[in-house]
């Protein structure tokens, strides 16, 4: 209903600028001996619109009424001095100029009530997605709801389950020597060797995309986790001196630290993972 209304608003805004600026050509144009009276007025009226439109409605109205305080000496000034009677058109631009301002502040609100529901919708499917949008590997949340599942099996098949967490070394220097999209092409890059170290029963994540971090979730004791940590690290040291030195020119070097479950040190998905972790330091 409020995306309605705000598609309603925005609507309505838009065709009543069109209509008040046919009308102010149409009244301009068709009054010769006051065409450049009318274009000033009709620019003034335009400006205050534009300042509307950045600024705030009470700005405009401000302006507004300084416009109508100067339109209004200069009409007494012409009927005093002068000698000229008031006439209906007078009226025109008192009326318009507002107008204007009340538009341009209908057509700012729906805008900002559009980027307001756009916002919202990006936060929700940023908090609801399962998937890492760079490397299409499933994200922390996909393992919370995953690892809880693998726990309740290890619980009552005693099947093994070992979570291996794994970064980049120096990720932070790195970053400095190549370009954002030669970081996306690294992180994908290594992306793929993990999902190529691991067996079709186990699972990779992207546990944090700040600074990568990736999570591999074996179905395997610390000693079957040792072999994979092992293959991981060939296969980056066969990489670094064939497809990382050209396309990079820099060696990667993994951290990599493996926990294996214990329900009883071990009560949460995000325990694993804050274990896991902790073995990151002792990978020097």
């Amino acid at each position: 209903m409020k995306r309605h209304q705000s598609s309603l608003l925005s609507d309505s805004a838009f065709l009543l600028l069109f209509v008040i600026c046919y009308i102010s050509i149409v009244f301009t144009a068709g009054d010769p001996n006051r065409y450049i009276q009318n274009i000033v007025f009709l620019n003034a009226a335009f400006l205050i619109a534009i300042i509307t439109y950045f600024t705030t409605l009470i700005t405009g109205l401000v302006l507004n009424i300084l416009f109508i305080f100067g339109y209004g000496t200069f009409t007494l000034y012409q009927t005093v001095v002068e000698g000229a009677l008031v006439e209906g058109h007078i009226y025109f631009w008192l009326i318009m100029t507002p107008l204007f301002t009340v538009v341009i502040w209908m057509l700012t609100l729906a805008n900002r009530q559009f980027q307001g529901e756009n916002e919202q919708l990006r936060k929700a499917n940023a908090s609801l997605a399962t998937m890492d949008e760079n490397t299409n590997l499933k994200n922390s949340r996909s393992f919370q709801k995953d690892a809880t599942v693998f726990m309740a099996l290890f619980t009552r098949y005693q099947i093994p389950l070992t979570l291996l967490v794994m970064n980049v070394r120096y990720w932070d220097e790195l970053r400095r020597m190549v370009s954002k999209e030669q970081m996306t092409e690294m992180i994908y890059d290594i992306s793929k060797i993990s999902e190529n170290s691991i067996r079709m029963n186990d699972s990779l994540y992207m546990l944090d995309t700040e600074k990568p971090t990736w999570g591999l979730l074996l179905f395997t004791n610390r000693e079957g986790a040792n072999v994979v940590i092992e293959r991981l690290k060939e296969k980056v040291i066969t990489f670094n001196t064939v497809e990382f030195a050209d396309k990079y020119k820099i060696d990667l070097q993994l951290v990599i630290g493996a926990v294996e479950y214990n329900p009883e040190t071990i009560p949460t998905p995000v325990d694993f993972i804050v274990q896991a972790r902790k073995q990151l330091e002792y990978d020097v």
